[in-house]
């Protein structure tokens, strides 16, 4: 058997448990390859169909994946094999993919997954030497393929891998347990009964803990942080006094790894014992187990996915014989290389660690972030009425500005509960500053805020008219009456000008002399000094939501849909949901649409279709061009087009600021009160008068001084001088369509 390097051939699989985006990778993959005249083979599945050879490897074309973004799971399959554990196995493995030209894998799979295939690469030159010995291949193919290059993806739901910030299926897991905490709050309030949910993570409590913030939960048990001796008593005490202050249900979460500080396992029936006993309340049980895995993919899933399964074709073919196998995942947003094995390496070390009672060691490498949210859920477990009030409280009010965005309700509970544990008295505005104007600012308690976690839509109100300058005059007069010294502000464009406007009247007003932050909230996300805006995900998602369903009508007739989406003049919610639904184009505000866009785009859309293809996707920006409407982009195809294909047009319009917030946009709005609520703390305790916006930033809270607002915005088109996804906008063009439309696209 000969074969030769002048076509190069990429392998990819999944392996080990499934988890939702891994299609998305394999299309990454799959297309990025054929997009620089490399074949691509799927290996079906994982390293059991590596074994088996014959047709569970198969070379895959542009068409193959071209409705798979959007399904569950992996189409190219996943099993154990113990085959591959042995030598005889690898050497069978290693017969079967030089067969077909195959010395570069994308392996996409946990620890385990990862750490067979790097064993594989290092005994892959004894093994074609033993197989040359055998006379089963010639030494042309020792010659042409002397190495194995590898490149790893995460997948695995349990966000249990170290050097990646996500983990591929991790957000949707998120998604599906939310979702059942929210039903199962529902329920529990009803009965006023208790409910204890045990979520997967053997070694990981990222999903137990992140879901505990997003869905309100009262108590949460983790492998990495076991409680303290006597953790029984503590959590009644919590769930008692929660009970007291009027909360209707109590609900632990628990991860099926949680074990107490001398390692003995912590069950979810123990947990239900301990509250039926001593707290006397009716308990139930509930173990999601296998439903985490499953449903359609997040949008972050999906694009996440994308990325790094393109990146990893970049890395495989830019790979030499010298080159340390990388492990392509997340850092902020952006792609990240980190040595595989390394990775795999500390993955393994907090287990071990975890296993020798070295709490401290485990929880520092699960990285800053995992920390900083175990801090907060402490914080706002804690913060049930038991703080005994200062004589003369700093009085802190919160207030919405601009548009609504989901999570507004999660930001102000978090904000309303940690600033009561720091001793300050919290007030809602309600109406925002038309409310203010009305005197409608009321003191806000523990239980005024209990279920918010969850809730669409903004309880205090939210209100796009700003006040004018003759308003300023009343409004500290307001402020003044009821003695507000810190002021809380969620909200979108119109609120980081308001919080300007009110810092430059300083010295004409004393009244607004005193600590305010901005906390950025809007679906837009056009905000400066943050990556994400509360709100942007949930929005995301409801369109990805919305384009799959517009996919599955239009698939019966040969059409393209026209699909029209917010943002205003930032295109982030078009390239996003572009890039996550597998659009063949999108236009931005950024770039525009000039006369010689659109008719190459018409001329691809023609040929596309004449070629076989049955739907073509369009994405546009509410604001992509004042002439090129939507109206007028639907009647230009239809025109074009003749009878080759018909055109629709869909404007998704205020649904996309509809919805429960997604679990993303509910940690994003905890974790952005909660440094909003300390930065007050602080300044006040100082007696500072400082104004600043927050913002998640490279991965991290930072605050940036009011005064460089201007300096940080195109005041014009109102949006950041900076935004960190219009880099994504050369990947999705490579994945949307090949040199030449072939039929069944995206």
């Amino acid at each position: 058997m000969s074969t030769s390097l002048e076509q190069k051939s990429i392998g990819v699989l999944t392996s080990g448990g499934d988890a939702q985006g891994m299609n998305a990778a394999v299309r990454a993959v799959v297309r990025a390859a054929l997009h620089q005249g490399v074949a691509v083979h799927a290996i079906y599945e994982g390293y059991q169909g590596m074994v088996d050879g014959g047709d569970r490897i198969r070379s895959l074309s542009w068409e193959d994946v071209g409705s798979i973004l959007h399904r569950g799971g992996t189409v190219i399959g996943t099993a154990r094999c113990p085959a591959f554990r042995e030598r005889e196995g690898r050497l069978t493995a290693a017969r079967n993919l030089l067969q077909r030209g195959i010395d570069r894998l994308v392996v996409i799979g946990g620890d385990g997954s990862l750490s067979g295939a790097n064993e594989f690469r290092q005994e892959w030159p004894s093994l074609l030497e033993e197989l040359h010995q055998r006379g089963e291949i010639d030494k042309a193919t020792v010659v042409a393929h002397p190495e194995l290059m590898i490149v790893g993806l995460v997948g695995s739901i349990d966000n249990d891998m170290v050097g990646t910030d996500m983990t591929i299926g991790a957000d949707s897991a998120l998604h599906r347990i939310t979702e059942a905490i929210d039903a199962i709050g529902s329920t529990a309030s009803s009965h006023q009964r208790s409910f204890v949910v045990e979520v997967m993570g053997r070694h990981c409590g990222y999903l137990a803990l992140t879901s505990a913030i997003a869905g309100g939960i009262d108590y949460v048990l983790i492998p990495e942080n076991p409680p303290p001796e006597g953790w029984e008593d503590r959590m009644c005490d919590l769930l008692r006094r929660g009970r007291a202050a009027g909360r209707r249900d109590s609900i632990v979460v628990i991860a099926e790894g949680a074990a107490d500080r001398l390692g003995n396992p912590i069950t979810s029936d123990y947990v239900c014992k301990v509250l039926q006993d001593r707290l006397g309340e009716d308990t139930r049980v509930t173990i999601l187990g296998h439903v985490q895995r499953g449903g359609t993919p997040s949008a972050y899933d999906r694009w996440m996915s994308t990325l790094v399964g393109h990146a990893a074709v970049d890395e495989l073919l830019s790979a030499t014989p010298d080159s340390e196998p990388q492990l392509i995942g997340v850092r902020y947003n952006r792609v990240s290389r980190v040595p595989l094995m390394q990775c795999v390496q500390k993955t393994r070390s907090v287990a071990r660690l975890i296993a020798e009672h070295e709490y401290d060691q485990a929880m520092e490498l699960r990285g800053s972030s995992f920390t900083g949210l175990f801090n907060i859920f402490k914080a706002m477990a804690e913060a049930v009425p038991s703080v005994t009030p200062p004589q003369r409280p700093h009085r802190i009010a919160v207030i919405h500005v601009g548009g609504l965005a989901p999570g507004m309700n999660t930001a102000v509970r978090a904000a309303v509960r940690l600033g009561l544990d720091r001793g300050h008295a919290m007030f809602g505005i309600r109406g925002s500053f038309s409310g203010l104007l009305k005197g409608r600012i009321e003191e806000m308690h523990w239980g005024d805020v209990e279920g918010w976690a969850k809730l669409a839509g903004a309880e205090l109100g939210a209100s796009r008219k700003l006040p004018t300058a003759d308003q300023l005059y009343a409004i500290a007069r307001t402020l003044e009456t009821h003695g507000i010294n810190g002021l809380l502000i969620i909200g979108g464009w119109k609120a980081y000008h308001v919080a300007y406007q009110l810092y430059q009247e300083r010295e004409r007003y004393p009244a607004f002399k005193m600590p305010m932050i901005c906390l950025p909230a809007s679906i837009d996300n056009n905000l400066p000094g943050s990556d994400l805006s509360i709100g942007a995900d949930t929005a995301l998602n409801v369109i990805v939501e919305s384009l799959d369903r517009i996919k599955q009508s239009a698939m019966a007739a040969r059409r393209c849909f026209v699909v029209e989406v917010m943002g205003r003049r930032c295109g982030y919610l078009a390239m996003m949901s572009g890039l996550a639904a597998g659009a063949e184009r999108i236009y931005l505000p950024e770039e525009g649409i000039t006369l010689k866009d659109l008719q190459a785009d018409v001329e691809r859309m023609i040929s596309s279709f004449q070629g076989g293809r049955r739907f073509y996707l369009t994405i546009r920006n509410e604001y992509a061009n004042e002439q090129y409407t939507t109206d007028f982009l639907t009647r230009l195809f239809e025109e074009e087009g003749n009878d080759l294909f018909d055109v629709r047009q869909a404007v998704l319009g205020h649904i996309q600021q509809g919805g429960n917030p997604t679990p993303f946009d509910r940690i994003l709005a905890t974790r952005l009160a909660a440094h909003g609520i300390d930065f007050l703390t602080e300044e006040l305790a100082r007696g500072s008068a400082a104004g600043a916006f927050a913002g998640l930033h490279e991965g991290k809270l930072a605050t940036f001084p009011l005064k460089q607002l201007p300096d940080m915005v195109d005041i014009t088109h109102r949006r950041p001088l900076d935004q960190w996804w219009l880099e994504l906008r050369s990947v999705m063009e490579k994945l949307a369509q090949p040199a030449q439309d072939s039929a069944d696209g995206a």
